[in-house]
């Protein structure tokens, strides 16, 4: 009962100080604010990228061959035990075997150092040359800005026909020559452009899809004189929450092409086929450190304010405390009664901050892309906690120094 009755005279002292209440409260709305505010925004933004990136293989995965260096590796003194790379017929009994499962895509890197010719145009021999099939735009999230993609009679036959990209464009074309239907020319033969790839940009040195050209898989296999190409099948997740169930299903099913037998370890390897996900958590994960501390650092500004408000609250209730007290009030409901008016002082500032911190973090976040409105559940449980936290705090000091006033001077206090 003396504490349901501390938490009345508490809401009491509150609205009978309204002014107060609200300016100490805006103090911790605003702390809470910062925080809720760039921790929504942080994760509003990292949703929003993965939602992005989605089609560029951060839901896919790859089966390949093991070792793709091509070195032996050591590991503790032992030599870890060569398995043969993945060959044309395994990728594509696997595509076959996966097919009612989901998509998959089979490719192979047929060269990174080639020249390209046109006429008297001349490429740098920087250009790659990758074997892939009709599905393989779609899963790796590659637009195509002219043309067409491959057809499955050019997949299966393997004709002489390509999918070049932006910056080979730009080197042996004029502005206003249009590349579909001309011919390059590279490895001796001849191919016919069906398509240009949308400029992607470069990540540091790397051009990436901006000089590449994609040939049929069909046709790349003719390219392996000595059967060195490795072939890597990506396959896409439509769930990215069963990512592990479905790498599963393929090591599965690719043991079986592959006549592992029971026992024995896989003769490849299943791997995400990008670490998109992890680098973006990783980043994110930072900034909440860098958004949590700026924010604790503006709550402890607050709750240095609002402890001076309440010891000034004190002095300004020095005559109160003091008829309390010889009214019988112990040092322990003095101090529970500031204590409370402090906790839900912080509490009512935090309701308001959290609000519109989550409304101006969803604000920020859609100008990175249009995405759902993010409820940040754990975020707001820890501003009330924290809000609890600094309530505590701030009021500590100010409620042990009015449970300490002496009742004879607090009464004679004008």
């Amino acid at each position: 009962m003396e504490l349901l009755e501390n938490i009345k005279e508490a809401l009491r002292s509150i609205k009978s100080n309204r002014l107060r209440t609200i300016l100490t409260g805006l103090i911790i709305a605003i702390g809470i604010t910062a925080l809720v505010g760039m921790l929504t925004a942080i994760d509003g933004m990292k949703a929003q990228i993965e939602e992005s990136f989605s089609g560029l293989g951060a839901n896919n995965f790859d089966v390949r061959s093991k070792n793709t260096s091509g070195q032996r590796v050591t590991r503790s003194g032992v030599t870890e035990k060569q398995f043969k790379p993945v060959s044309y017929k395994d990728a594509l009994d696997f595509r076959k075997g996966y097919s009612s499962r989901g998509m998959a895509t089979v490719s192979t890197r047929v060269s990174g150092s080639t020249e390209v010719k046109r006429g008297s145009e001349i490429t740098n021999p920087n250009v790659r040359i990758i074997g892939v099939d009709e599905n393989y735009v779609l899963i790796k999230g590659q637009n195509i800005e002219e043309g067409r993609n491959f057809s499955n009679v050019e997949i299966e036959y393997g004709n002489n026909v390509c999918l070049i990209g932006s910056e080979i464009v730009e080197l042996l074309f004029k502005s206003h020559e249009n590349p579909v239907g001309a011919y390059v020319s590279f490895f001796g033969n001849r191919y016919s452009i069906v398509g240009v790839l949308e400029e992607q940009g470069s990540v540091g040195n790397d051009s990436g899809v901006d000089r590449t050209i994609l040939i049929p898989v069909e046709n790349a296999s003719r390219l392996d004189q000595t059967g060195g190409f490795w072939y890597t099948i990506t396959v896409s997740t439509s769930d990215p929450t069963k990512m592990e169930y479905e790498m599963g299903q393929a090591t599965g099913l690719m043991r079986k092409v592959r006549e592992d037998r029971v026992g024995e370890l896989d003769s490849f390897e299943v791997v995400k086929s990008n670490n998109v996900g992890e680098s973006l958590e990783e980043v994110a994960g930072y900034l909440r450190i860098g958004g949590f501390g700026i924010g604790f650092i503006t709550l402890l500004g607050a709750s240095v304010g609002l402890m001076n408000i309440m010891l000034v609250s004190v002095t300004e209730r020095t005559r109160e405390i003091g008829i309390r007290k010889a009214l019988g009030a112990t040092p322990k409901r003095i101090r529970q009664q500031f204590l409370i008016e402090a906790i839900v002082i912080c509490i009512m500032g935090g309701v308001f901050g959290v609000l519109v911190g989550m409304g101006i973090g969803n604000i920020v976040a859609s100008f990175v892309g249009p995405g759902g409105f993010l409820v940040p559940w754990l975020w707001m449980l820890l501003a009330f906690m924290i809000c609890v936290l600094v309530g505590l705090v701030s009021g500590v000091i100010p409620a042990i120094k009015a449970s300490k006033l002496d009742p004879i001077e607090a009464l004679r206090y004008e």
